[in-house]
Formats: structure tokens, sequence, C-alpha cells
């Protein structure tokens, strides 16, 4: 058992050794590897990608009309402000999405600038790992967006990367017009609805106006004036009768005035707080506005970024040189073995 155990003990003057013994077979592998690596990653063999970044920063706008037409004191958001957190997963989400991924394919008809056969019977699986590998979408580390693509065309790449920044607003656009819009029927119908209560009342008013009561308190005040005037000189009983008959007909309609009058203030208070809400909702069904600051565009690059042929090479030639020395290691055990064997028979 302790021959066994020096058997496997290693120092690193075995290692020297063992280097300079097989330094031969070491530098033909060392040559191997660089040439087969050097041939493997050529473009014939592995085409080359370009990489195309765009860079920006999500907004806090949800609604034109609440970022634009708010007092400063009660906006949710200023409307120059750059997206923090929240705004940076919302893009990523949205970025990942289905409406996104659907309208990028189509826009720049990948099926087939991947060269993919729609009718093949993994068409869509094959597209998805042809998109998830060429295309990311990562945040970064001062909360922006990075959309990163690689392409084997370089201006496809930076045409892709560009594109997909603009459909990003165009999307988000459509998501939030569909929301405002719906919005925007209901505000619509309470606002109109309002305006017809504020016409009937109006109308009403306008009755009582025929009828002689179109202002009640001063009215009033003014016929109990001229009664205790009439009173107070002797005045002739049918000029009381009269005045008496005018003030019956007001007492008549005081309730009515009183309801309508005060309505109608309450009824205009309400709808000047709903015709700010129409016209915000308005404005977020008529308006756009972008929904990123661009930071940086994607410009068509010049240096491939992929394959890294250096760093193929480096890794190739290491591990090669490892699996070639650690074969070596037990080669050399194994014949010390055998030799210690048979001096032991």
């Amino acid at each position: 058992m302790p021959e066994n155990k020096d058997l496997l003990q290693i120092k690193f003057t075995d290692l020297l050794a063992y280097a300079i013994k097989w330094r031969k077979h070491l530098l033909i592998l060392a040559i191997i590897a660089i040439v087969v690596s050097a041939v493997v990653t050529m473009p014939f063999i592995i085409k080359p990608k370009y990489k195309a970044e765009v860079i920006f920063y999500p907004t806090t706008i949800n609604s034109i009309g609440n970022a634009l037409f708010t007092d400063l004191n009660k906006r949710e958001a200023d409307p120059l402000a750059f997206g923090e957190e929240l705004e940076a997963e919302n893009a990523l989400q949205l970025l990942q999405s289905s409406a996104m991924t659907g309208r990028i394919v189509k826009d720049f008809n990948l099926m087939e600038h991947y060269n993919i056969d729609p009718k093949g019977r993994q068409a869509k699986t094959e597209l998805a790992n042809k998109f998830n590998s060429n295309i990311e979408f990562r945040r970064t580390r001062y909360l922006s967006i990075a959309i990163d693509v690689l392409d084997e065309d370089p201006v496809m790449a930076a045409k892709i990367a560009n594109g997909i920044a603009e459909i990003y607003d165009t999307v988000k656009t459509e998501i939030q017009m569909q929301l405002a819009k719906e919005a925007f029927v209901i505000i619509e119908g309470e606002y109109r609805a309002k305006e017809k209560e504020l016409t009937e009342i109006r109308n009403n008013l306008k009755k009582l106006a025929e009828n002689g009561v179109t202002n009640f308190e001063e009215q009033s005040r003014a016929l109990a004036e001229e009664i205790a005037k009439l009173q107070s000189k002797g005045g002739s009983p049918s000029q009381l009768q009269k005045l008496r008959e005018e003030q019956a007909l007001l007492s008549k309609y005081a309730g009515d005035f009183l309801f309508y009058t005060e309505n109608l203030k309450l009824e205009l208070d309400a709808l000047d707080k709903l015709r700010t809400r129409y016209e915000k909702a308005k404005v977020d069904v008529d308006k756009t506005i972008t929904h990123k600051f661009l930071l940086t565009s994607a410009d068509v690059p010049e240096i491939k970024a992929y394959p890294i042929r250096k760093t193929i090479l480096l890794i190739s030639l290491f591990a090669t040189l490892f699996i070639g020395f650690l074969a070596i290691i037990v080669l050399e055990k194994y014949r010390d073995y055998k030799a210690e064997k048979q001096l032991t028979a």
C-alpha cells in the first residue's frame, strides 16, 4: 500500500521532467490546436457576426394629459424625468413580450433572414432559438435599457437594433392608446350626460323666468318692501291685491327656483371637473409622445464581435495542453507501476 501511494504522488520536479521529456509531443499538440482553431474559426466555417447596440432610458410618462396639463404640485410624474427601476423592469417586460417579438419578426422578415423554412415542423422553435441567440435585451447597472443585436450582416445588425427601439415606442403607444380610447369613451359619456343635465336645469329656470320668477330672493324682498310702503301710505286695495298675487305666485315657484339654482351651481362645478378630465383624456387619444430618452443609437459595426479568434485559440491551446499533459502523467505513472510490479515479481 505505501508503494502505491508513492506512485500516486506527483512532485513538481516530476512534472518538469515530464514536460522536458515529452516536449516535442506537447509542441506538436500545441501546433495542432493552433492550426485547428485557426481553421475552424475561418469565415467559411464559422460565419462572423457583428454587434450593434442601442441604449435608452425609459420615461416615466403613462398619461400625456396628466403629465403636461396638471399643476406642478399635483403631477404624478415629471415628463422630462428618466425612469428608475420600475420603469426599466416594465420596459424589459414589454421588449420581451409576444407583441414586440412578433412585430420584430414581421417587420424585418426574420424567418427569411435566418433562412428558416416557415413550413418546417420546428420553424417556430428554430426562429425562437435564433432570435434569443442574436437579440438580447438587458438592464444596465445605471437602469438604462440596452438592445444588443448580433448579425452576419453589419448593416442589418444596426438596422434591427435601431428598428427595435422604434418598435418599442410604437407598441407601447398602441397599448396605451387602446386603454386611453376606452377611458375617453367613458369620460366623454359622463361629460355629455352632465351637459344634458345642465341643459335641463337651464330650461326649467327659463320656464320659471317666463312665469316671472327670475331671482326669487331679490323679487321677494322687493315685493315685501312695496307692500309695506303701500300699507304705510294707505295704498289702494287693488294695488295691494295685485302685489299679494305676485307674492303668492313667487312663493309657489320658490321651492323649484331654489332647487334648480342650487343644483345649477353643483352641476357647473361637477361639469368643470369633468371637462378637465375630458380634455386630458382627449389629449391622451389625440397626441403621442416618445417613451424613451435615446442615449446611443446603433451605428454600422466595423469589427466583428463573434467569433473572437484569439480567445478561441488560447482556450483550445490551453485545453489541449492540459489534456495532453494529463495523459502524459497517467502514462508515466502507469509505466512506473508496471516497472515496480516487475521488480517485486
